[in-house]
């Protein structure tokens, strides 16, 4: 059976954020994309007619989207701190299985100078605005004031990625575990006041 006519367009954009996440967007060429992915070489312009610049565009909305269903897949536990430890411990897993090679493709993006390319930085900022919007609503949710929900989202979400980039360094979980445990206590202490809020201390 021949493969469907989207094929070789999913799974190139499968292919650049699999590469983003490991090598960086300047990695990211057309031609690695095409070897990862298997694709035919003349299928690149028929279905990304804007070239490479369309095809990480498309990588990093297409692991925009699929962390923000992983957020708010944990959001629907009934206690926020919970639901931030396991945004946490989502990372520091797919730091381990991928021996700590694979980092988040829209800071890839986001660190790399792209003059010829604006719309990738924009894009890239769209997607950290979209993760920090479902943790502040979250907070929300739980008696904080909306300016401090949309400042511990943003805390949060700076905080792990940056995490993630020490653990990368020193291949080693010991900057993410850190990072959980200290906001894991800032946010039971912010939330201790608020209906359903908090957690217990940790263990």
């Amino acid at each position: 059976m021949s493969p469907r006519k989207s094929d070789s367009r999913d799974r190139m954009i499968l292919s650049a954020a699999a590469l983003l996440r490991e090598y960086g967007a300047s990695a990211t060429s057309v031609d690695r994309v095409l070897a990862h992915s298997g694709a035919p070489r003349g299928s690149v312009y028929h279905h990304f007619p804007g070239g490479r610049t369309q095809l990480i565009d498309e990588a990093v909305a297409l692991a925009g989207d699929f962390i923000a269903g992983l957020i708010d897949a944990a959001m629907q536990v009934d206690d926020p701190v919970e639901a931030v430890d396991a945004f946490f411990a989502l990372w520091r897993d797919r730091l381990v299985e991928s021996g700590f090679r694979a980092g988040c493709p829209i800071v890839a993006v986001a660190v790399e100078t792209n003059d010829d390319a604006p719309q990738l930085a924009r894009s890239a900022a769209a997607v950290f605005a979209r993760w920090q919007e479902a943790l502040a609503g979250l907070f929300v949710r739980h008696g904080l004031a909306e300016e401090r929900s949309r400042r511990l989202g943003a805390f949060i979400i700076a905080a792990v990625e940056g995490a993630v980039i020490m653990c990368r360094a020193e291949q080693s979980t010991a900057p993410i575990e850190a990072a959980a445990t200290e906001i894991h206590d800032l946010l039971r202490y912010a939330l201790r006041d608020s209906p359903g809020g908090g957690s217990g201390p940790r263990s």
